[in-house]
């Protein structure tokens, strides 16, 4: 029997801060001060709350927590949005190409993602290209709203972004739509972690109804999406979207109705919702096998150790076993199979090639 692996689907790593261009911080884009305390970038700073945000500490903690392979996506800082173009392809090329390197030194550990601005198609497509024929990635990440050149927020799956999703759909790449820069648009307060707490949630929700409604997962069936966070207020609102799309037809005309995407093959939810009865609610909805294990490391709001928080890594999955939510077989799928075949979809040599680099094989 082949062992059973335990995947990260959803991880983070920062360069050290030496490895990040001094234009970066020059043009305040995006840097880490020397003492590796924050991530900064003009008129913005985070801590850095631990110390696996970093390639060798997050090795170690791989190890400590017996993860044995992280899919890292890329830092939601570096979207570009709102940059200048010359110095957006200069940030969002140093992120991929800093990405590819950390997987090729270290292929066993790490899959990582590369990230394209969809407000210039033509520029993103030559960026997955580059990304996928030269530098060897699978896995294309997008954020759920960017800006695009006339300075309107827009959605993701907005039918002027076709060509990025037949190019992933014809390479067969894993999607990765994760939310961030909320407080751009949405005119509120940035207080109470609100953005982080709240509106991401529904970001995620917002892309996936425009995912479903213009049928993208039958319309390119070669990619398979995975929306960060459980998708989490996407699954309680799903009864609220099938009543719309029924109740006002007149407001639906071409798109397709919700329900052709419920528990749609190349649609997945990461694990990372904090609480059983919500990963009950991805389950029920989607099934049990669109679910890919997601720890959102080392941000604070993944799973750490924390004795606050009574928290430690793969907690969550621990307790829908506990409580009979997934049995032994689901448990093993969403640490592995599920986020293999997120990866890889049906490409059984992808699939082999990606357990024998993981095993050393």
């Amino acid at each position: 029997m082949t062992k059973k692996l335990r995947i990260n689907g959803h991880s983070h790593l920062l360069p050290y801060p030496e490895e990040i261009p001094q234009f970066m911080k020059d043009k305040g884009i995006f840097w880490v001060d020397k003492d590796r305390k924050f991530m900064l970038q003009k008129d913005w700073s985070r801590p850095v709350t631990d110390s696996s945000f970093f390639l060798h500490e997050k090795l170690e903690w791989m190890e400590r927590n017996k993860v044995d392979h992280a899919v890292v996506l890329n830092l939601s800082q570096l979207y570009g949005n709102g940059l200048r173009l010359e110095e957006m392809k200069q940030a969002l090329k140093f992120q991929n190409d800093f990405n590819a390197r950390v997987q090729k030194e270290h292929p066993d550990k790490f899959t990582t993602g590369f990230v394209v601005h969809p407000g210039f198609v033509r520029g993103a497509l030559w960026e997955i290209e580059r990304c996928v024929e030269v530098l060897g990635m699978d896995l294309l990440c997008l954020p759920t709203h960017y800006m695009d050149t006339i300075g309107t927020w827009r959605c993701i799956f907005d039918e002027e972004n076709e060509p990025i999703f037949e190019l992933a759909s014809k390479y067969n790449l894993a999607v990765e739509v994760h939310p961030y820069d909320g407080e751009k648009f949405i005119k509120l307060e940035n207080t109470s972690w609100r953005f982080h707490l709240i509106w991401m949630l529904a970001q995620c929700a917002d892309a996936y109804h425009f995912m479903t409604l213009n049928g993208y997962a039958q319309k390119f069936p070669g990619m398979r999406v995975c929306f960060a966070h459980g998708g989490q207020l996407a699954q309680i609102n799903l009864g609220r979207r099938i009543q719309g799309f029924d109740g006002r037809p007149d407001l639906f005309e071409g798109k397709v109705h919700p329900r052709k995407s419920v528990g749609h093959p190349n649609i997945f939810f990461d694990t990372l919702v904090h609480d059983t009865n919500s990963l009950k609610m991805v389950i029920e909805n989607q099934g049990a096998k669109q679910v890919v294990m997601g720890l959102d490391d080392p941000y604070p709001l993944g799973e750490m150790e924390s004795i606050d928080q009574s928290s430690y890594p793969g907690k969550i999955l621990d307790l829908a076993l506990d409580r009979k939510i997934i049995n032994a077989t689901e448990y093993d799928q969403i640490w592995d199979d599920n986020v293999v075949q997120w990866l890889y979809g049906n490409d059984d040599k992808r699939k082999e090639a990606f357990r024998k680099r993981i095993m050393g094989g």
